[in-house]
């Protein structure tokens, strides 16, 4: 596959046209040991030791597991510019870095649910298309279509991490904010994601050599987030 220019907004991830790397396809290799991967690791890492400490504190606020949650969700661009920078595309990275961020924000709300730092409604709403699109996943692999991440969803994850983020460190009228502007895209994402699939399932319906409507721009898959 012909190899695409690293202009800077591909770098950063604004530009995502063209295909998905070869190197992130189902039947490719899952080449574990890469460093956009070791970057998931480490990030992987982080969420068990933010969980320790957080539940040692009385009232769920501690600088140190804020500052490990923060630096797990920042990281999540750097395993994308590493792999666009080094061409290391991996299955296991397409796979690996999405699972990573939907474990950092779950636990992140679990916290702040344990310790009412941030509505529990809306976590409620959060974990609800969190499950939903869990379960959506599988079904839709066995149906054979292609859950292709949006830009809604792709924003999304921004706005949660830090509202989440937010919350571990008191401020939670400004957490509360941030959460609200990334649940919405995150809803609008999933109403997205299910009219593309209602949209390929036609187009097989209609038979061989009818094309569903396909967005302009497809995410390098190694560097995806949250769905």
């Amino acid at each position: 596959m012909a190899q695409h220019t690293l202009t800077k907004r591909r770098l950063f991830g604004l530009d995502r046209s063209g295909p998905p790397p070869e190197a992130t396809r189902p039947d490719a290799p899952w080449r574990p040991w890469t460093i956009p991967n070791a970057i998931g690791y480490v990030r992987a890492a982080l969420i068990p030791v933010f969980l320790v400490l957080v539940y040692q504190t009385p009232d769920g606020i501690d600088a140190l597991a804020a500052t490990l949650y923060f630096i797990s969700g920042v990281t999540d661009y750097a395993d994308g510019i590493a792999a666009r920078i080094t061409g290391q595309y991996s299955r296991l990275g397409a796979l690996l870095d999405p699972l990573i961020d939907r474990a950092l924000v779950v636990s992140g709300v679990v916290v702040c649910w344990s310790y009412d730092l941030l509505p529990r409604w809306a976590i409620v709403a959060l974990l609800a298309r969190e499950v939903l699109m869990l379960g959506v996943g599988p079904v839709w692999v066995k149906k054979g279509l292609e859950l292709r991440i949006n830009w809604p969803g792709r924003i999304a994850v921004g706005p949660t991490m830090l509202g989440v983020f937010l919350g571990l460190t008191g401020a939670r009228t400004v957490g509360e904010g941030f959460l609200y502007a990334g649940l919405s895209l995150g809803w609008v994402a999933t109403v997205l994601y299910f009219r593309d699939g209602m949209r390929q399932l036609e187009a097989r319906r209609a038979g061989p050599g009818v094309e569903p409507s396909r967005p302009s721009e497809h995410p390098p898959p190694a560097a995806g987030p949250i769905l």
